[in-house]
Order: C-alpha cells, then structure tokens, then sequence
C-alpha cells in the first residue's frame, strides 16, 4: 500500500514525499485508516518503527480539509504532549515538513527559553502545538494559551511521561480541553500502570493497536554486552572510538556527572565529544543535538534525557557505558541506532556490580544477550588488570625507576 491510498490532499503527500517516506511502516498502516475516521487509538509499538508518523499525517490531513471546507474561530485544534524538550523539538521539525504545503501551522512549546516569542507565535493562528507540561501549563494560567477549542490530544511516549510523573499534569488538561475531542495514546511498552492511564483518558470503545514482539529490541539492531572493570571502561571506549572514526556514536552514562567525566578522560587522549544533559541550559542542548545531527563531532555522551523518542540520524553505534538502572531504557537506548530500515550495532559495558542490572536486562528481553570476549590487548594494547595487580605493577615500576635514577646518578659521578 502506498500514502497515495489514503486520498490525501496532494500538498500534504508533498509533504510526506519531502520526507523521504514512500509506503507505511506496519505502525502507521494500522492507525492511519483509524485516526482519520476520528476514533481514539491507544498503540504500543517498538522504538524506531514510525509512531509518529502514523498520528502527525492523519493530523494535517483532518486540519487542512476542516480549514478548507469552513472558517473556524482561531484556536489550537491539536496539542502533542511529550515528554522532553528534545522530543518537542524534534516532533516540530517533522510535523513542519510534512505540513509545510498545506497552510497548516506547526508550533513547539517548551521551557528553557523567553516566553515572549512564544506568546507572539501563538497569536499567529498555530493548528498544531507540541508541548512539554511545564511551559504549557504556564501560558494557559496566564490565559495566552486557549485549549477549549482543541479537537485531538496525543500522548506520545505516554509511559515515560508517567515515569516522570506527569498523571496529574496529563488529567489537569483533559479536565480543561472539550469532551468531544479525540484521544490518541502512544507509547513504546506497555505495563499495567501505562493501561490504567490509558484507559482512563480514552474513549471505551477506542481501537487498540499492539505491535509486540517477543523481543522488544529491533531486529536491525545487533547488540552485546562486554563485561569489563569499571575503572577499565574509558581504555576500551577510547579504542572503540579510535576504531570507527567516522562513524557516529551515541554513549549513555547514567548521571550528568559521570558524562562530564567520560567526556574529560576522552578529551585527554585527543578524542572530541559532545555532552547532553538537564544541567544544560535549553539552548546548550540544541546546539549540542544540532552539531551531533550533522556530524560535525560524531561522539555524543548523554544521560538517558536523549533516550527516549529522539531520532537523531544515521547513529551507527550505541554504547551504554553504564548499564542502564531501568530494564526498559536498554530497548530505548539502543533503539537510537538501527532505526527504519538502517543497520545499527549497540554494546553494553557491565563491570561487577552492574550485573544485577543486567539480569534484569535479560529478564526483560526474556532471552540473554550475546557476550564479547575481552581480551588483554582490547584496552589499546593496555593490560587489564585486578587492583592487587595493578598495585603490585606500580611497585614493580617504582623500583625500576628507583634502579634506573641510581645508575643516572652513578654515571654523572664517574664524570
């Protein structure tokens, strides 16, 4: 089946061909016949399998014939609510491109910046906001932002939102949106926390679409895990760098202080990196993903703040230098490479005490996960070694130095 099926307007499937889309993925197949007929869709779908564009398409399709056949009163007809600022401002770029041709206007809202454009934008007629809850939730109290004329509330990656415990955020704006208006639910995995959310917010008779295989991990995706000492992780990180130069590299450390401190010990071994996290202002974080998107420095290191929904393009390779704490964030995190139809590869470095997490890992999977050897020379021909043995090599070293000085000394004397 091809986009050109669904009898979309012609500026829209303009839209759809400038991005680069041809048929639909299976994701937006299912959902698109749905939305468009206005139901209320609540789908689990894998990382990377086009979620977004099986709600962003119908979306414009259903504002553009609406705006051509009457002349409503101004107001947002559509919010996406994300979790992220990075994921706002990703979503805003692709509904804008698929949107550009059919006078449909795109907006992303966000905190991190000045609210004074923010407000001139909105006085512009937007059809389509993408938003985080906090900045959203502020322009609506200071009554610039008018939701009672919002006709489709999407909830992308609905389950990290409730992670970062946005319930109460999600229900305080159903609660000022209109009754009539349709729901549409995404989200990458599904527990029963993320069922009752749902079906709390939806339509009783909502279509429900699940796309879940038995590994939730994508099958253009080859990924292993090599177990190494803590201390040993920067050796083998640096070699792998070296080792795919001009290959783009997503790195995941579990807390801002660790990334600057990744970063740090590959700035003194000559490799440039890019860093990515909250302690970051907003627009700190988008020169960050702009410069990395590009490629002009192809190591990114991040904490799990890019993780989820980002697709950043053509990530060859991922790595989790530290094993991720939630079980779920290692299907997200490696799901930034390998996306579409693309090849990617993933590893995951775990020391000793991270193994519990990687059970966990496994569990999850529900299958276990193909290990790399490590061999003496993997560390760039550096020895890995336990810590009695590193001190027992530092005395050794000492002492030959020590011999070393005395004969230094023993020549200048016979002179």
């Amino acid at each position: 089946m091809k986009f050109e099926d669904y009898h979309f307007s012609g500026e829209v499937l303009k839209g759809i061909r400038k991005a680069g889309f041809k048929r639909p993925t299976d994701i937006q197949y299912k959902s698109i016949p749905h939305i468009v007929n206005g139901e209320d869709v609540f789908a689990i779908a894998q990382t990377g399998t086009g979620k977004t564009g099986a709600y962003a398409i119908p979306i414009i399709h259903h504002i553009q014939k609406r705006k051509k056949k009457e002349r409503r009163p101004d107001g947002i007809k559509c919010i996406v609510l994300v979790p992220t600022h990075e994921l706002a401002l990703q979503q805003e770029e692709f509904f804008s491109e698929i949107a550009q041709y059919a006078k449909v206007k795109v907006m992303g809202l966000i905190g991190g910046v000045k609210q004074d454009v923010q407000i001139e934008t909105l006085e512009k007629r937007v059809d389509i906001l993408i938003a985080t809850p906090g900045r959203m939730f502020d322009l609506i109290a200071q009554g610039h932002l008018k939701v009672h004329r919002v006709e489709t509330l999407v909830l992308d990656e609905a389950d990290h939102m409730l992670d970062l415990g946005f319930i109460k955020d999600i229900k305080d704006l159903i609660m000022k949106l209109p009754k009539r208006k349709q729901t549409l639910f995404f989200s990458a995995t599904i527990n029963p926390s993320i069922k009752k959310l749902a079906y709390s917010i939806i339509r009783k008779n909502a279509i429900r679409i699940q796309f879940s295989p038995k590994d939730p991990v994508s099958k253009n995706i080859d990924h292993a895990v090599a177990y190494i000492d803590m201390d040993d992780k920067r050796f083998f990180l640096e070699r792998i760098i070296n080792e795919h130069e001009n290959s783009k590299i997503l790195v995941f450390a579990r807390t801002k202080v660790r990334v600057e401190r990744i970063a740090k010990a590959m700035e003194r071994v000559n490799i440039p990196t890019l860093t990515i996290h909250s302690d970051k202002t907003q627009q700190e974080r988008s020169d960050v993903m702009a410069d990395f998107s590009k490629g002009e420095i192809t190591t990114l290191i991040a904490t799990d703040v890019t993780a989820r929904g980002i697709d950043i393009p053509n990530v060859e390779m991922v790595i989790n230098y530290d094993v991720p704490e939630k079980a779920e964030n290692y299907v997200h995190r490696i799901g930034r490479t390998g996306r579409g139809k693309k090849r990617g590869e993933a590893m995951t470095f775990c020391s000793e005490r991270e193994m519990e997490l990687l059970e966990a890992i496994k569990d999850y999977l529900q299958h276990d996960i193909p290990v790399i050897e490590i061999s003496k020379t993997d560390y760039n021909d550096t020895l890995i070694l336990t810590h009695d043995q590193k001190d027992k090599l530092g005395a050794i070293l000492q002492e030959i130095e020590s011999i070393e000085d005395r004969k230094r000394k023993k020549k200048k004397k016979k002179k």
